[in-house]
């Protein structure tokens, strides 16, 4: 079957979309010139890849990329926008597109990422066909399938190939370290050096020369010269662990080599320059360290190029039975133990649970069943020795939050009132963001749209009438 592209775009890319069509020749393309036609023939015609050239009249990359997946949540996806930024990138790229491209990129690169995406599109449907799952090799460090863990991948496959600084947030024990051993894989310095450092781990003293290295006599006990870490990573990733903790005096020395690649060896006048890729992460608010003058604001900006933030483990609970069965077989593998299993009485009590100490919590509690279990294959409720937290109680368990009083109500007032403010929260938490207010709400984006007009034409009405 041959291979089949569709290109969307209005006038205003009627340039770029014909130099592309020649680049793809030997492949059958089709054009659309507005949205409505794209989706049109999505609905009557099988694809490989899409791409979109924006401004597009009449449509976002949000509304078009929510279309396209509720026709084909698999279909790869390009966008082109001439007003795109790195931060539409990023945001775009957590909903689902294959490949943000720069206004720069021109026919050639594009018709190259659309062979990639129709590539990849083929190898899925193939392996998938034989009851496999594509995994790229760095998603095998990241267990789970929940929708904040699949943006993760999103943005991992977006900086992975790049050298952009990306700060990891989220709870002690979320997993910010594994991330950021995904992002190293995941581009080409792979085969280069992931080098971590703990800024809390090291007094004060010592943390710049673990850092940047020492020649021989810069302080008492140093013997001999010694590299630093960063040295140690040239080409390759530092991750910085609970940068919070660094010293207001080593946060300037760090700022000059994310800003110049360079820097100076403790006790040295030499410059030393490196190729490194910067990963940090913190378990704390930095723009409230920033306030209160603990932490350099420069420096927070220079590190917040990229920001990834990790929810707990309490927010993504479909990961956990995922998580606890990735860590009996592995348990059980290196401890040369017969395969065990977890009943579903102990994998119900472990969704149950809201684990403040998150997935490395959850990886101890795991490990401590199987010595209590002794030599049983089944691992019971029982085993899992948890502390003392208040389980979440089960959906059934709640009652109604609303209660019929005994003169009665205006049953659609209610609800009405019901909605809008759920919708009015849901707004304020997301800044004023429909398409985020609409996923805390489960919603399609365009559902919420709608939902809010008319609440605010039923508004308008009561008030021309109370008039």
């Amino acid at each position: 079957m041959p291979t089949r592209f569709l290109l969307i775009g209005d006038t205003g890319s009627e340039t770029v979309l014909e130099a592309l069509t020649e680049q793809l020749a030997g492949a059958e393309v089709e054009r659309a010139a507005s949205g409505q036609e794209a989706l049109h023939l999505l609905e009557v015609c099988r694809f490989n890849a899409v791409l979109a050239c924006f401004p597009l009249a009449g449509w976002t990359p949000e509304e078009l990329l929510e279309e396209i997946q509720r026709l084909n949540a698999s279909l790869p996806v390009i966008f082109r926008d001439q007003a795109g930024s790195f931060g539409a990138a990023v945001r775009l790229t957590r909903l689902g597109v294959w490949h943000y491209a720069a206004p720069e990129e021109g026919p050639r690169q594009l018709a190259e990422r659309l062979r990639e995406a129709a590539a990849f599109f083929r190898d899925r449907e193939l392996v998938c066909a034989a009851g496999e799952s594509v995994r790229e090799p760095w998603r095998a460090l990241l267990v789970g399938e929940s929708r904040p863990i699949e943006q993760i991948h999103q943005v991992i496959r977006l900086v992975g190939a790049r050298r952009c600084t990306v700060l990891i947030t989220g709870e002690t024990g979320t997993g910010k370290e594994v991330v950021a051993r995904a992002i190293h894989s995941a581009g080409p310095r792979a085969s280069f050096p992931f080098v971590a450092v703990n800024a809390s781990a090291l007094p004060e003293n010592l943390l710049e020369a673990e850092l940047f290295g020492h020649v021989k006599g810069a302080f008492t006990g140093a013997v001999a010269n010694r590299i630093g870490r960063f040295e140690q990573a040239h080409r390759g990733t530092i991750f910085l662990d609970e940068i919070s903790d660094m010293p207001l005096d080593l946060q300037a020395k760090l700022l000059r080599v994310l800003q110049e690649r360079e820097f100076q060896r403790l006790g040295s006048s030499e410059t030393v320059k490196v190729d490194v890729r910067v990963i940090a992460a913190t378990n704390v608010d930095l723009a409230e360290r920033v306030r209160q003058g603990r932490f350099r604001e420069d420096l927070f900006y220079r590190l917040n190029v990229v920001p990834l933030h990790i929810p707990p483990l309490r927010e993504r609970r479909r990961d956990i039975p995922l998580l606890a069965h990735h860590f009996l077989e592995r348990i059980c593998r290196e401890e040369g133990l017969p395969r065990r299993e977890i009943t579903p009485e102990a994998l119900e009590r472990l969704m149950r649970y809201d684990w403040p100490g998150n997935v490395r919590q959850l990886e101890n509690a795991v490990e401590m069943a199987v010595v209590l279990s002794g030599d049983r294959r089944l691992l019971y409720p029982s085993d899992f020795r948890l502390p003392a937290c208040r389980p979440r109680p089960p959906a059934a368990a709640t009652g109604p939050v609303i209660a019929v009083p005994d003169e009665g109500l205006d049953f659609e007032a209610t609800v009405s009132g019901i909605e809008r403010a759920l919708l009015e929260q849901a707004l304020r938490k997301s800044g004023g963001n429909k398409k985020q207010a609409a996923d805390m709400l489960g919603l399609k984006r365009t559902t919420f749209s709608a939902k809010w007009k008319s609440l605010e034409a039923a508004a308008a009405r009561g008030q021309a009438n109370g008039a």
